[in-house]
């Protein structure tokens, strides 16, 4: 997929404020400063499309954004550490939860994690609430250029072993670098295969 544009269409406190759900759409989230700001912008070869920020807790909205005039990217606020109060932070969550549950849209959550890192509790909590509600995911392993590519793969492999513990199914996982832009082409064309089926199902509505 060749990516001809993409532009910040709206920040949304609530599910009921995102755009019309008639384009397919994909949601992107992690523990805060995983980088998905990074990410997002290498995908969309766009330098300053999403905000980055050293600070974590920075998006704190649902954030949509229009690609190619075709789909939608959404730019979810990361889970766990933030300074902010435990009442933002529970607003946040059952935010992310409706838009989560009721986005009909949605053809999967790219569950960002950080390839550097053994399997961190808080993220499989997060997968775990993903099939409770019955929300497709995908994981893409984020920053693999910092670390050797031994040690990437030990964490992928590691991560995989303890989802498979209560999952039956595991999700394709992708392993990124938004420095050197690995895993943009595979993650764009299983996007590409995905809109793709969104269109052959509306059609046939």
């Amino acid at each position: 997929m060749e990516i001809r544009s993409a532009k910040y269409l709206i920040s949304s406190p609530k599910v009921e404020g995102c755009p019309k759900p008639d384009k397919p759409e994909y949601a992107f989230i992690g523990r805060s400063n995983v980088g998905k700001s990074s990410l997002i912008n290498m995908l969309t070869n766009h330098s300053k499309l999403a905000k980055t920020s050293g600070s974590p807790g920075k998006t704190q909205l649902i954030n949509h954004f229009i690609i190619n005039d075709d789909w939608y990217l959404v730019d979810l606020p990361g889970y766990g550490y933030a300074k902010v109060s435990q009442t933002q932070r529970a607003s946040w969550s059952k935010m992310i939860e409706n838009y989560l549950k009721q986005r009909e849209n949605l053809m999967t959550v790219f569950v960002l994690l950080d390839s550097r890192h053994d399997p961190q509790q808080i993220d499989l909590e997060f997968l775990r609430k993903l099939g409770e509600w019955g929300v497709p995911f995908n994981l893409a392993f984020t920053k693999a250029d910092k670390s050797t590519q031994r040690e990437v793969a030990k964490n992928v492999r590691t991560f995989v072993t303890e989802m498979k513990k209560e999952w039956e199914f595991i999700p394709r996982t992708f392993v990124t670098s938004a420095e050197k832009f690995h895993g943009r082409k595979e993650m764009l064309s299983f996007i590409e295969e995905l809109n793709e089926q969104f269109k052959e199902e509306s059609a046939g509505q």
